[in-house]
């Protein structure tokens, strides 16, 4: 793996504002054919709440600060229907279109309570429409740093980022000039296609308070079977803590409150 291991951390005072498991597979067309009734039988314990979308640009939840950064590609542009099924409290979303499968959540704890929910509708996804196998799997999370959040508004961003990742904020001649920064790069994470598409960037909220955004999406397009899926999921979650704290300084890191897993 190119980043350095660490203990794996949960943050008490998270910075995720959401993330994504997103499955692709080859077209199924019974799925734009009729109202998938029978998949949210399977599924509508946890996700009550029925919505479908016919021809709309889908905006996912991202917030406002985070769309600055990766501007219009997260919309998920289609004519045709696209199903969701929500949670009682809407803070997690089953996404279900003729190709594609995704989980998303505003409320991010830990790996294996997301994997519980992604297995839910992918069991259900299984049994009613028992695809052949996936050729995208994608797994994304979107961290925003707010500084007033945790005590370090007169902190500057070079002590709160890594060296690679601050690098024009670490330019005294320039820095309290910057208004918007922004960096995107993919990189590879092994011999396999799993990569990891990164944009990370300094922007400003209503209140022209500086956040930094890092979105990291994590990708393998792969041909993978079907009973390797999860697996494959496992894998590719490895890289995501990693890849944080590689983004960020040890003074960022232990004012996020880390806890051992």
């Amino acid at each position: 793996m190119p980043f350095p291991d660490s203990p794996r951390v949960i943050y008490q005072k998270n910075p995720l504002t959401e993330v994504i498991c997103q499955l692709s597979f080859p077209a199924i067309l019974l799925i734009d054919s009729e109202v998938p009734a029978s998949f949210q039988g399977k599924i509508r314990e946890e996700y009550p709440i029925y919505q479908e979308v016919q021809g709309a640009n889908l905006k996912l939840n991202f917030p406002q600060e985070l769309a600055q950064v990766v501007g219009n590609s997260l919309s998920l542009k289609s004519g045709r229907p696209t199903y969701q099924f929500l949670s009682a409290d809407r803070k997690w979303r089953v996404t279900l279109t003729r190709e594609s499968l995704s989980v998303s959540t505003v409320e991010y704890k830990r790996w294996e309570d997301f994997k519980r929910h992604l297995e839910t509708a992918f069991a259900a996804f299984l049994e009613e429409y028992k695809p052949h196998f996936f050729t995208r799997i994608g797994l994304r999370y979107q961290d925003l740093i707010q500084r007033s959040e945790l005590g370090l508004e007169n902190v500057t961003w070079s002590e709160l980022l890594s060296p690679p990742i601050a690098r024009e904020l670490s330019a005294p001649e320039i820095v309290d000039k910057i208004t918007h920064c922004v960096n995107q790069l993919t990189i590879s994470l092994d011999d396999n296609g799993t990569k990891v598409l990164l944009n990370h960037g300094l922007v400003s909220n209503e209140n022209s308070e500086d956040l930094y955004i890092i979105d990291s999406d994590f990708l393998t397009e792969e041909k993978t079977e079907v009973q390797n899926v999860i697996e494959r999921l496992d894998y590719i979650n490895r890289f995501s803590g990693r890849l944080f704290k590689w983004c960020i300084s040890d003074k960022l890191h232990e004012a996020l409150e880390p806890q051992p897993v």
